[in-house]
């Protein structure tokens, strides 16, 4: 079976346990851009809780959008402020050191579409969980698919519901308990080479 998924920023743990459960996925790159979604925000685990970090986009609903032609507002120097977020919410994780270099880069290059940058997100936290996958992009948008799984729903951040993800240590749990499904980059800084494995064991919605 194959999945049908939203590349997003820094996808949410249980999207990427889809990923790695599934032998192929695809990515849905055709439909149109909606706000309040992963698309251009993630969820870290900062000294103070729940963290939103959203990438700017110059973006209107007077006319519809396709996802893959938002334009990200560069003029806010965003990429430094997500950097530094990490930094001081996982300087002093177990595996932070280990993944910075390889996901630093990301920070420091301007890209222009928002649906590229989240690819290379998406390539890059692959090749730190050492994760080789079989994907490939939607040439079309269907609204119902019957030769799929569809997991586009899970694009949603205010809406959707998943199942209760197995804990595992956070920086910050003794001080704000144990908070479910964040950004894979929490899962990654905390479990290490471990991470893969989580993913593959958590039961999918």
């Amino acid at each position: 079976m194959t999945s049908l998924i939203h590349p997003t920023y820094f996808s949410s743990i249980i999207q990427f346990a889809v990923i790695a459960q599934f032998k192929e996925s695809v990515f849905e790159v055709e439909d149109n851009y909606q706000k309040q979604t992963y698309r251009n925000r993630t969820y870290i685990y900062g000294a103070n809780g729940k963290l939103q970090l959203s990438i700017p986009v110059v973006y209107t609903q007077k006319n519809r959008q396709k996802y893959k032609d938002v334009i990200i507002y560069n003029d806010f120097q965003w990429q430094s402020q997500h950097w530094k977020s990490l930094e001081s919410a996982y300087k002093t994780s177990p595996f932070f050191e280990f993944y910075e270099d390889e996901l630093r880069p990301l920070f420091e290059k301007k890209a222009k579409y928002l649906l590229d940058f989240n690819l290379k997100c998406f390539e890059a936290t692959c090749n730190c969980l050492q994760l080789d996958l079989n994907i490939s992009k939607s040439s079309i948008f269907e609204k119902e698919v019957s030769n799929k799984k569809d997991y586009r729903y899970l694009v949603n951040s205010k809406k959707e519901s998943v199942e209760t993800l197995k804990k595992y240590t956070q920086v910050f749990i003794d001080k704000h308990g144990f908070i479910n499904n964040l950004s894979i980059l929490d899962l990654l800084f905390n479990e290490g080479t471990n991470a893969l494995s989580y993913l593959e064991a958590q039961q999918l919605p």
